[in-house]
């Protein structure tokens, strides 16, 4: 008798352990049939979390074989190359990547997932943070949903403000051109000072340090140089590391 009751406890355990494993993997596979906006940034902040924790699991699941990433520092990566980036953070490194601001099209086999980031780091105690905007593009084969196709991009912010030297303010106003009849106009009112080309709206230059100056919002810097006599001689407009000179006429 007991032997009967031990046999039919073990088919009740059976049948309930397949009950259960067949409910998962139904479960799974609708997940990968039918993609939606919530379990597109579910896996992403997986992603995240795994750059962070320099865990390559979730891009090696998530990733394609064949998929390309151009992240924000210019690169074009395969999956090999990605996977290989994602590495341990160092002792003095803590930080979290979070996804905001989410936006996705999905027409069939296809997804595309539009998204801000916020990054903070801690660096032997001291905090930084950056944004990020990235879009992602999933397709569904052989029944699983994965990435082909990352871009990422930084958003620009400005420098931090340095303390201007309103005494230096003199030696850079004037006239500066770049050729017949484009030219620059710089003066300062009081403690501010001030750039306009002529057919344009004036700007304010807020120091960065010394000679280097930056507008709000704008990306790329603008140098006073100075002749061997320390006399500001021209104006360089520094765009992505490459020079437009502006020479001083009065």
């Amino acid at each position: 008798m007991k032997s009967v009751q031990r046999a039919s406890m073990f088919r009740s355990a059976m049948l309930l352990t397949g009950v259960v494993v067949f409910a998962a993997a139904a479960s799974c596979s609708n997940r990968d049939q039918v993609i939606t906006q919530a379990e597109l940034v579910r896996r992403t902040q997986e992603l995240l979390d795994g750059v962070t924790a320099g865990d390559r699991k979730p891009w090696e699941r998530y990733f394609a074989e064949d998929s390309l990433d151009h992240d924000e520092k210019g690169r074009i990566m395969d999956k090999r190359a990605l996977v290989a980036d994602i590495t341990p953070p160092p002792a003095d490194w803590s930080g979290s990547i979070k996804l905001n601001h989410p936006e996705s099209r999905i027409f069939g086999d296809a997804a595309i997932l539009s998204y801000d980031l916020a990054e903070t780091e801690v660096i032997s105690g001291q905090e930084v943070h950056a944004r990020y905007h990235t879009t992602d593009t999933w397709v569904r084969r052989n029944g699983a949903w994965q990435i082909v196709a990352e871009q990422v991009l930084r958003y620009y912010e400005d420098p931090a403000a340095g303390t201007p030297d309103v005494a230096r303010f003199a030696g850079y106003a004037g006239a500066y051109v770049l050729a017949a009849g484009v030219t620059r106009k710089v003066w300062n009112e009081g403690d501010a000072l001030f750039i306009q080309k002529l057919d344009k709206p004036k700007e304010q230059l807020f120091t960065e340090a010394g000679d280097l100056f930056f507008r709000k919002g704008v990306e790329g810097r603008l140098l006073f140089r100075r002749d061997a006599q320390g006399k500001v001689d021209a104006l360089i407009d520094r765009r992505n590391n490459e020079d437009i000179v502006w020479h001083k006429s009065r």
